[in-house]
Formats: structure tokens, sequence, C-alpha cells
């Protein structure tokens, strides 16, 4: 038998391949035609910074905030009437308290003023080896230190 004379190849995928290499070529017409590869000079790869978009949370994480842990009345424990104290209160114009251990200078300076509208010259803390915190809290020339124990402190 002959052979069947060669019949007009259709190509694979017939219409579509076509369409293709049209949307191809229009594809690479304009600014789109000479696409360069992006030179990369280093061997690691970072992965770029992407929007970071602030939190906006539906329901608050604390119903209610808490009450400050240190108030006035928790940083100053009780005033310190050994006759040490007492000698300090005589003569160098200095009131001294037992404070709490997590309050710095600034919370009993604060606190003083608060509690018994004096004004501090300056603090010296000490940690005891009992662990508690005690202060000596140097008063201005302007008041007196003893004044101050006996009226306001009932400790002479």
């Amino acid at each position: 038998m002959a052979p069947k004379a060669a019949s007009k190849k259709t190509p694979i995928g017939g219409k579509h391949n076509a369409k293709a290499s049209l949307a191809a070529k229009s594809a690479l017409k304009g600014v789109n035609s000479k696409k360069a590869r992006k030179v990369r000079l280093t061997t690691t790869f970072h992965r770029p910074k992407t929007l970071q978009l602030s939190r906006s949370p539906k329901y608050p994480r604390k119903s209610v905030p808490h009450e400050p842990r240190l108030d006035h009345h928790k940083v100053l424990i009780n005033p310190l009437n050994t006759e040490s104290a007492m000698k300090k209160i005589e003569e160098n114009n200095t009131l001294v308290f037992v404070c709490d251990v997590k309050s710095n200078k600034r919370q009993i300076k604060e606190a003083l003023k608060t509690l018994y509208n004096v004004d501090v010259v300056k603090i010296n803390t000490l940690v005891r080896p009992d662990g508690s915190k005690k202060a000596y809290c140097r008063l201005t020339a302007d008041v007196d230190a003893l004044d101050i124990a006996a009226t306001k402190l009932n400790i002479v």
C-alpha cells in the first residue's frame, strides 16, 4: 500500500498555542521588552521589609488597670525611733524611716512631701540585714526635724 500524501499538520494545542505565543509577543512590547535579571551581589538572601501595621486590638487585654503598686503609704512603712535615730533627729535635722525595699529615693522624697509636707535636701538609703530598707531623710534648714517628729510622727 502506498503512503498517504503529507497532510497539513496542526501544531500541538491548535488555536490555543497560537494565542499564547501572540500574548507572549505582545507582553514583550514597549517597556517590558528588555527584562534584565537582578544582579545579586551577596550570597545570603535578606527577606525584604514589608508593611508592619500597628496593633489595633478588638478588646483590651486587661479589663481594669491596676492601682499604683507603691503609693505614698506603701513607700514609707514607719518612722524609726531608736537612740541613734533620735540623735540624728536632734543633731543632723534628719528623719529616719523604714521603707519598702522596692522604693527608690525619688519615691521616698515624693511620699515625704505629700504625707508630711516637708522638703528634703537629700536621702541616704541602705538595706538592713533583715531585708528592710532604711532611709535617712535630711530636711531643709527652715524645717525642724524635732518639731515634725513630735507633731506629725508622735515619736518624741
